[in-house]
């Protein structure tokens, strides 16, 4: 699956910013979606900034997930630590209105699916249209959610 979201994002990105067009991409870096959207910005030659939810946001990581956050880590031309310490759904949900508070557009890889638990992708799409910030969905067909 991670390959059929990887061949949406980097459709959405080439509609979004053409070959040569300048592209910075925000990101938490979470396990998944978020670590396939900041690989595809740096490989299209653009540059991540990554918010970093609490001081504890990697310990809640997968074990399989953090050598890639640590990666694309030390490749961010800034990184924006919020103030929370353990890493919860309200200090997702807070990293996220940062980003969307700091973004032109989000690509959401999201199923049209209510969020499992606050800060979930569809409340960060309801923040972003609340804000009137334009959306792209991605969600190829044969994905699912885990």
């Amino acid at each position: 699956m991670a390959e059929l979201i990887a061949q949406g994002v980097e459709a959405e990105l080439e509609r979004l910013a053409p070959s040569g067009a300048e592209l910075v991409g925000l990101s938490c870096l979470a396990d998944g979606a978020d670590q396939i959207f900041a690989t595809a910005v740096l490989n299209r030659g653009g540059h991540i900034e990554v918010i970093v939810p609490a001081e504890k946001y990697r310990d809640g990581l997968p074990e399989d997930a953090k050598a890639q956050y640590d990666n694309l880590l030390s490749r961010a031309t800034a990184v924006h630590s919020r103030t929370h310490v353990e890493s919860t759904s309200e200090a997702h949900m807070d990293a996220s209105r940062f980003m969307v508070d700091s973004a032109d557009h989000l690509i959401a890889v999201w199923d049209g699916e209510p969020a499992r638990a606050y800060g979930g992708t569809a409340d960060v799409v309801q923040y972003a249209q609340d804000k009137r910030l334009p959306v792209s969905v991605v969600w190829p067909v044969g994905a699912r959610r885990d």
